[in-house]
Protein backbone atom coordinates (compact mmCIF):
# COMPACT_ATOMS: atom_id res chain seq x y z
CA UNK A 1 0.00 0.00 0.00
CA UNK A 2 1.18 3.50 -0.86
CA UNK A 3 0.39 6.08 1.83
CA UNK A 4 0.82 9.84 1.55
CA UNK A 5 0.52 10.97 5.14
CA UNK A 6 -0.29 14.66 5.63
CA UNK A 7 2.04 15.44 2.72
CA UNK A 8 2.81 19.04 1.82
CA UNK A 9 4.83 19.98 -1.27
CA UNK A 10 6.07 23.52 -1.89
CA UNK A 11 7.81 25.12 -4.86
CA UNK A 12 8.10 28.93 -4.70
CA UNK A 13 4.50 30.11 -4.18
CA UNK A 14 2.94 26.75 -5.17
CA UNK A 15 1.64 24.34 -2.52
CA UNK A 16 0.10 20.90 -2.90
CA UNK A 17 -1.24 18.76 -0.06
CA UNK A 18 -2.17 15.08 -0.02
CA UNK A 19 -3.47 12.67 2.60
CA UNK A 20 -4.45 9.41 0.91
CA UNK A 21 -3.71 5.74 0.35
CA UNK A 22 -3.49 3.61 -2.80
CA UNK A 23 -4.22 -0.09 -2.47
CA UNK A 24 -1.70 -2.68 -3.68
CA UNK A 25 -1.83 -3.64 -7.35
CA UNK A 26 -4.31 -0.89 -8.23
CA UNK A 27 -4.07 1.12 -11.44
CA UNK A 28 -4.70 4.77 -10.58
CA UNK A 29 -4.94 7.79 -12.88
CA UNK A 30 -3.72 11.19 -11.64
CA UNK A 31 -5.95 13.70 -13.38
CA UNK A 32 -6.30 17.46 -13.25
CA UNK A 33 -5.64 20.81 -14.92
CA UNK A 34 -2.22 21.79 -16.27
CA UNK A 35 -0.09 23.23 -13.49
CA UNK A 36 -2.20 21.67 -10.74
CA UNK A 37 0.71 19.58 -9.45
CA UNK A 38 0.26 16.12 -10.99
CA UNK A 39 3.89 15.71 -12.02
CA UNK A 40 5.01 17.37 -8.79
CA UNK A 41 3.19 14.67 -6.84
CA UNK A 42 4.93 11.88 -8.75
CA UNK A 43 8.30 13.61 -8.38
CA UNK A 44 7.88 13.64 -4.61
CA UNK A 45 6.92 9.96 -4.51
CA UNK A 46 9.94 9.14 -6.68
CA UNK A 47 12.26 11.12 -4.40
CA UNK A 48 13.14 14.00 -6.73
CA UNK A 49 11.35 16.57 -4.56
CA UNK A 50 11.67 16.76 -0.78
CA UNK A 51 8.35 17.32 0.99
CA UNK A 52 7.93 20.37 3.18
CA UNK A 53 5.92 18.22 5.61
CA UNK A 54 4.45 14.75 5.95
CA UNK A 55 5.61 11.28 4.96
CA UNK A 56 5.57 8.90 2.00
CA UNK A 57 5.14 5.27 3.02
CA UNK A 58 5.26 2.05 1.02
CA UNK A 59 4.02 -1.08 2.79
CA UNK A 60 4.60 0.78 6.05
CA UNK A 61 8.20 1.68 5.21
CA UNK A 62 9.02 5.38 5.34
CA UNK A 63 10.48 6.43 1.97
CA UNK A 64 10.54 10.15 2.70
CA UNK A 65 14.30 10.58 3.13
CA UNK A 66 15.33 7.71 0.88
CA UNK A 67 17.36 8.47 -2.29
CA UNK A 68 15.45 7.91 -5.56
CA UNK A 69 17.56 4.94 -6.62
CA UNK A 70 16.83 3.10 -3.37
CA UNK A 71 13.04 3.41 -3.60
CA UNK A 72 11.00 0.37 -4.67
CA UNK A 73 9.71 1.99 -7.84
CA UNK A 74 10.30 2.70 -11.50
CA UNK A 75 9.30 5.92 -13.26
CA UNK A 76 8.69 6.59 -16.93
CA UNK A 77 8.70 10.20 -18.11
CA UNK A 78 7.32 11.78 -21.28
CA UNK A 79 10.65 11.23 -23.06
CA UNK A 80 10.71 7.57 -21.90
CA UNK A 81 14.10 7.99 -20.13
CA UNK A 82 16.00 6.61 -23.14
CA UNK A 83 19.66 7.35 -23.89
CA UNK A 84 19.98 8.27 -27.58
CA UNK A 85 23.54 6.90 -27.95
CA UNK A 86 22.50 3.44 -26.72
CA UNK A 87 20.49 0.94 -28.72
CA UNK A 88 17.21 -0.56 -27.54
CA UNK A 89 18.90 -3.63 -26.05
CA UNK A 90 21.31 -1.49 -24.05
CA UNK A 91 18.59 0.89 -22.88
CA UNK A 92 16.60 -2.05 -21.56
CA UNK A 93 19.69 -3.70 -20.05
CA UNK A 94 20.25 -0.63 -17.87
CA UNK A 95 17.38 -2.00 -15.78
CA UNK A 96 19.67 -4.86 -14.77
CA UNK A 97 23.10 -3.24 -14.74
CA UNK A 98 23.86 0.50 -14.95
CA UNK A 99 27.34 -0.45 -16.19
CA UNK A 100 25.90 -2.85 -18.80
CA UNK A 101 27.92 -5.74 -17.38
CA UNK A 102 25.78 -8.67 -18.47
CA UNK A 103 26.13 -12.41 -18.30
CA UNK A 104 24.50 -14.82 -20.73
CA UNK A 105 21.46 -15.20 -18.47
CA UNK A 106 21.10 -11.42 -18.26
CA UNK A 107 21.24 -11.07 -22.03
CA UNK A 108 18.55 -13.69 -22.39
CA UNK A 109 16.34 -11.82 -19.91
CA UNK A 110 16.76 -8.59 -21.91
CA UNK A 111 15.86 -10.32 -25.18
CA UNK A 112 12.82 -11.92 -23.53
CA UNK A 113 11.67 -8.57 -22.18
CA UNK A 114 11.98 -6.96 -25.63
CA UNK A 115 9.98 -9.81 -27.16
CA UNK A 116 7.26 -9.46 -24.53
CA UNK A 117 6.62 -5.86 -25.58
CA UNK A 118 6.69 -6.67 -29.30
CA UNK A 119 10.25 -5.56 -30.07
CA UNK A 120 11.89 -8.89 -30.77
CA UNK A 121 14.68 -8.46 -33.31
CA UNK A 122 14.87 -4.67 -32.87
CA UNK A 123 17.38 -4.57 -30.04
CA UNK A 124 20.16 -3.12 -32.20
CA UNK A 125 18.16 -0.01 -33.13
CA UNK A 126 18.82 3.30 -31.41
CA UNK A 127 15.89 5.40 -30.17
CA UNK A 128 16.15 7.78 -33.12
CA UNK A 129 15.41 4.86 -35.47
CA UNK A 130 12.30 3.83 -33.55
CA UNK A 131 8.77 5.22 -33.67
CA UNK A 132 7.28 6.95 -30.65
CA UNK A 133 5.30 3.85 -29.78
CA UNK A 134 8.38 1.65 -30.08
CA UNK A 135 10.34 3.98 -27.81
CA UNK A 136 7.59 3.66 -25.21
CA UNK A 137 7.82 -0.11 -25.50
CA UNK A 138 11.58 0.03 -24.83
CA UNK A 139 10.88 1.96 -21.62
CA UNK A 140 8.26 -0.61 -20.59
CA UNK A 141 10.64 -3.49 -21.30
CA UNK A 142 13.16 -1.90 -18.93
CA UNK A 143 10.44 -1.46 -16.29
CA UNK A 144 9.60 -5.16 -16.57
CA UNK A 145 13.23 -6.10 -15.97
CA UNK A 146 13.48 -3.85 -12.91
CA UNK A 147 10.35 -5.53 -11.52
CA UNK A 148 9.70 -2.88 -8.89
CA UNK A 149 6.32 -3.04 -7.12
CA UNK A 150 5.43 0.62 -7.77
CA UNK A 151 5.30 2.12 -11.26
CA UNK A 152 4.95 5.87 -11.89
CA UNK A 153 4.05 7.10 -15.38
CA UNK A 154 4.24 10.82 -16.18
CA UNK A 155 2.22 11.16 -19.41
CA UNK A 156 4.54 8.84 -21.36
CA UNK A 157 2.05 8.42 -24.23
CA UNK A 158 0.81 12.00 -24.61
CA UNK A 159 2.51 12.44 -27.99
CA UNK A 160 0.97 9.31 -29.51
CA UNK A 161 -2.14 9.16 -31.67
CA UNK A 162 -5.40 7.81 -30.18
CA UNK A 163 -5.17 4.24 -31.51
CA UNK A 164 -1.50 3.80 -30.63
CA UNK A 165 -2.02 5.36 -27.20
CA UNK A 166 -4.91 2.98 -26.50
CA UNK A 167 -2.68 0.05 -27.40
CA UNK A 168 0.07 1.29 -25.08
CA UNK A 169 -2.39 1.73 -22.20
CA UNK A 170 -3.52 -1.86 -22.68
CA UNK A 171 0.11 -3.00 -22.76
CA UNK A 172 0.87 -1.17 -19.51
CA UNK A 173 -2.17 -2.81 -17.94
CA UNK A 174 -0.83 -6.20 -19.01
CA UNK A 175 2.70 -5.40 -17.78
CA UNK A 176 1.43 -4.18 -14.42
CA UNK A 177 -0.67 -7.33 -13.95
CA UNK A 178 2.34 -9.49 -14.82
CA UNK A 179 4.48 -7.59 -12.30
CA UNK A 180 1.62 -7.32 -9.75
CA UNK A 181 2.58 -3.66 -9.55
CA UNK A 182 0.74 -0.63 -8.24
CA UNK A 183 0.56 2.03 -10.97
CA UNK A 184 0.06 5.80 -10.79
CA UNK A 185 -0.31 7.41 -14.22
CA UNK A 186 -0.47 11.16 -14.79
CA UNK A 187 -2.79 12.05 -17.64
CA UNK A 188 -4.71 15.09 -18.88
CA UNK A 189 -7.12 12.92 -20.89
CA UNK A 190 -10.24 11.55 -19.11
CA UNK A 191 -10.58 8.82 -21.74
CA UNK A 192 -7.15 7.46 -20.71
CA UNK A 193 -8.35 7.27 -17.12
CA UNK A 194 -11.52 5.45 -18.13
CA UNK A 195 -9.62 2.91 -20.21
CA UNK A 196 -6.77 2.22 -17.83
CA UNK A 197 -7.52 3.12 -14.23
CA UNK A 198 -9.81 1.58 -11.65
CA UNK A 199 -9.38 4.64 -9.44
CA UNK A 200 -8.53 8.28 -10.11
CA UNK A 201 -6.81 10.89 -7.95
CA UNK A 202 -8.07 14.36 -8.80
CA UNK A 203 -5.38 17.02 -8.39
CA UNK A 204 -6.90 20.49 -8.31
CA UNK A 205 -6.83 23.73 -6.32
CA UNK A 206 -3.81 22.71 -4.26
CA UNK A 207 -5.07 19.28 -3.18
CA UNK A 208 -4.45 15.72 -4.38
CA UNK A 209 -7.76 14.15 -3.40
CA UNK A 210 -8.31 10.59 -2.22
CA UNK A 211 -8.70 8.05 -5.03
CA UNK A 212 -12.24 7.58 -6.27
CA UNK A 213 -13.84 5.11 -8.63
CA UNK A 214 -12.90 6.44 -12.08
CA UNK A 215 -16.26 6.03 -13.78
CA UNK A 216 -18.18 7.51 -10.85
CA UNK A 217 -15.83 10.49 -10.64
CA UNK A 218 -16.03 11.28 -14.35
CA UNK A 219 -19.78 10.67 -14.59
CA UNK A 220 -20.49 12.99 -11.65
CA UNK A 221 -17.49 15.34 -11.45
CA UNK A 222 -17.00 17.82 -8.60
CA UNK A 223 -16.87 21.55 -9.51
CA UNK A 224 -13.08 21.69 -9.99
CA UNK A 225 -13.17 18.76 -12.40
CA UNK A 226 -16.23 20.12 -14.19
CA UNK A 227 -14.36 23.34 -14.94
CA UNK A 228 -11.38 21.38 -16.25
CA UNK A 229 -13.57 19.17 -18.43
CA UNK A 230 -15.54 22.17 -19.70
CA UNK A 231 -18.88 20.95 -18.42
Amino acid sequence: MLTLEHLALRQDDFTLTAHLTVAPRQRVAVLGPSGAGKSTLLSAIAGFLEPAAGRILWQGQDLTGMPPGKRPLSMVFQDNNLFPHLNAFQNVALGLSPGLRLGDADRERVETSLSQVGLGGLGDRKPGALSGGQQSRVALARVMLRARPLLLLDEPFSALGPALKAGMLDLVAHVSETMQATVLMVTHDPSDARRFAEKTILVAEGVAHVPRDTAALLDNPPPALKRYLGH
